[in-house]
């Protein structure tokens, strides 16, 4: 019997730390064939060239597809898209295979999206049905649901949105974040090592900064960021900034930051890649995350580390109670500071809940890789069927 081939599809440093736990229980499982093609920063010297971390990871990569336009406009992200779709077209004609998976709401994964659908290979799309109505990643995500056939959200509230966008029930596996399982099964470094490899001493009080574009908020990007910026002025204590994503206007933000390091070089480092294994090895030992990513909602909860979340990026998302909403004004975002080092909110969120671990034994990638190799790959996978929900209007 010929294996099944199972292509994975990564385009950024963040989807492969939530992707690489089921790439490893694919590529160990026998009767599977990994492919992986990599796309987007992962092949872009800006932000690292992170296809190197793949490989010395010890996997093949089974084609690199270059997507990524110099411009990070909304013309050429709207270039890029366009790109992606004729390269992912001709990758997908190379390899063949049985079922691609893609994770989240990027425009690189809504290409290779489009390019699978047309070419009838069944999608399996994770992270489906939550909502960031801030950035047109919110419209992204639900566009790659209606693409996809096979769904893995990773709470119940999100697999009752794509059950209720027409998805099947049967098609639809909400086993939980596959990100977490790194919490269970890296060895995180200890504060020695971490120091020593960021060249960083963690004293006193330890921010982490991560900040990307609210895009459906245009020309709002160079104030926001400069606001925060002049918010953290305020403060004396230490912090971690890694870089913004290549969204659009990515850029504006990482040149404020590193105009804020080199003048605060005592007390802040910018990081353009720290990986995930230095990440939440961050996250382990710092007192505070600012910023607006999804990991403060995501990972942040199962360290009990407050998360100061500005403003709309993430609205619509479920949080646990470590997260502390405020909007882009300077006195907002202060207060949301001082509340989040505060002792008492700190005691408050010492035993809070991560509503994204559903089990809590860091095997969410395996359960997905198995419904992956036994889900049956028949027509209607293709020929989707459209679940109407019973209401009135």
């Amino acid at each position: 019997m010929s294996k099944r081939k199972i292509c994975v599809v990564t385009g950024t440093r963040a989807d492969y730390g939530h992707l690489y736990w089921l790439m490893k229980e694919i590529q160990n499982d026998h009767n599977l064939e990994l492919q992986i093609l990599v796309t987007g920063m992962h092949l872009s010297p800006e932000f690292g060239l992170t296809y190197r971390q793949i490989e010395k990871d010890g996997f093949k990569i089974t084609k690199k597809v270059e997507m990524l336009m110099s411009s990070d406009t909304e013309v050429g992200i709207s270039k890029s898209i366009g790109l992606g779709c004729i390269s992912f077209s001709e990758a997908f004609k190379d390899i063949k295979p049985d079922i691609i998976v893609v994770l989240g709401d990027r425009y690189e994964i809504l290409a290779a999206s489009i390019a699978a659908m047309v070419a009838q290979i069944p999608i399996a799309h994770i992270h489906g049905g939550e909502l960031t109505e801030g950035v047109i990643d919110n419209q992204i995500r639900h566009a790659i649901t209606k693409l996809a056939s096979i769904h893995f959200p990773v709470t119940e509230e999100y697999a009752r949105r794509v059950i209720q966008m027409g998805e099947r029930p049967e098609t639809v596996f909400n086993h939980g974040a596959p990100g977490l399982d790194n919490i269970y099964r890296l060895k995180l470094l200890s504060k020695e090592q971490l120091e020593e490899t960021l060249n960083f001493k963690f004293e006193d009080t330890t921010a982490i900064f991560t900040y990307n574009p609210v895009t459906l908020e245009p020309n709002t990007t160079e104030e926001q960021i400069q606001t925060i910026l002049d918010v953290l002025e305020k403060f004396d204590f230490k912090i971690i900034f890694t870089k913004a994503n290549s969204d659009t206007y990515g850029r504006i933000i990482n040149e404020k930051i590193e105009q804020f390091v080199d003048k605060n070089s005592n007390r802040a480092i910018f990081v353009s890649n720290l990986g995930q294994l230095r990440y939440l090895s961050v996250l382990k030992y710092a007192d505070i995350m600012i910023g607006n990513s999804s990991s403060g909602i995501i990972e942040g909860p199962s360290f009990k580390i407050p998360v100061v979340n500005i403003g709309d990026r993430q609205k619509g998302r479920i949080r646990a109670e470590n997260v502390i909403d405020v909007g882009c004004s300077h006195d907002e975002i202060m207060r949301g500071i001082m509340k989040g080092l505060s002792r008492e909110f700190k005691d408050k969120i010492s035993n809070c809940k991560n509503p994204y671990d559903i089990e809590g034994a860091g095997n969410i990638s395996y359960r997905i890789k198995e419904t992956l190799k036994k889900i049956d790959l028949n027509q209607n996978l293709i020929k989707k069927h459209f679940f109407d929900l019973k209401f009135k209007i």
